[in-house]
């Protein structure tokens, strides 16, 4: 028995992919073989070998260069006074900070160490803890509150980066800026968990 009839002079081929649910058509000539349609890259360079960058050779120039160049980000940012080149804008933000610093500052002399106190921080349950430091502080600027916790819903043990600023177990300490902290006679939550 002997079938003939006439083909298409390409193949459809549709690839899909279970990731998305897009399929992606391709159209092939009938003549080409596996060989030709599989890549084989000869050029001895691995998977992955290019994800190290110390390997890339990188662009440099030296300040001075780039300095006197007129084409640059920099130097657009200079002459439309924009960023850190606007003089006024950075003393009014400098006059912001020093008011804000001045402000944390009163807040924080109304809070003495030892004192009892609830913590309401934006986007948390209140908290209830003793003051075991207030002041500034090497982690990040203005002052600092650092409160021990009576339930270890806290983030430290007192010391952020190496440096101890109190001691309290770990999960129990935590550091709060003065507005969130309200001193007052605030006793220990008893939840009745004792009784069992």
């Amino acid at each position: 028995m002997e079938v003939s009839g006439t083909s298409a002079p390409t193949v459809t081929v549709f690839i899909s992919s279970s990731l998305n649910s897009f399929r992606s058509e391709k159209r092939y000539s009938r003549s080409l073989t596996i060989a030709e349609f599989k890549v084989i890259d000869h050029s001895g360079v691995r998977l992955g070998e290019y994800e190290d960058v110390s390997k890339v050779e990188k662009y440099e120039i030296s300040p001075e260069a780039y300095e006197r160049r007129q084409n640059t980000v920099r130097s657009f940012m200079k002459r439309s006074k924009l960023g850190p080149y606007n003089e006024e804008l950075r003393a009014q933000q400098e006059a912001e900070a020093a008011q804000r610093l001045s402000e944390e500052e009163a807040q924080a002399s109304a809070i003495s160490v030892g004192s009892r106190c609830e913590v309401r921080a934006p986007g948390q349950s209140l908290r209830r803890g003793t003051v075991m430091y207030v002041g500034l502080t090497d982690f990040k600027p203005g002052y600092w509150v650092g409160v021990r916790y009576d339930e270890p819903l806290g983030k430290n043990d007192g010391s952020v980066n190496g440096k101890r600023y109190f001691e309290c177990q770990a999960k129990y300490g935590a550091f709060v800026k003065p507005a969130a902290v309200t001193v007052g006679d605030f006793p220990e939550e008893d939840y009745g968990l004792d009784e069992m």
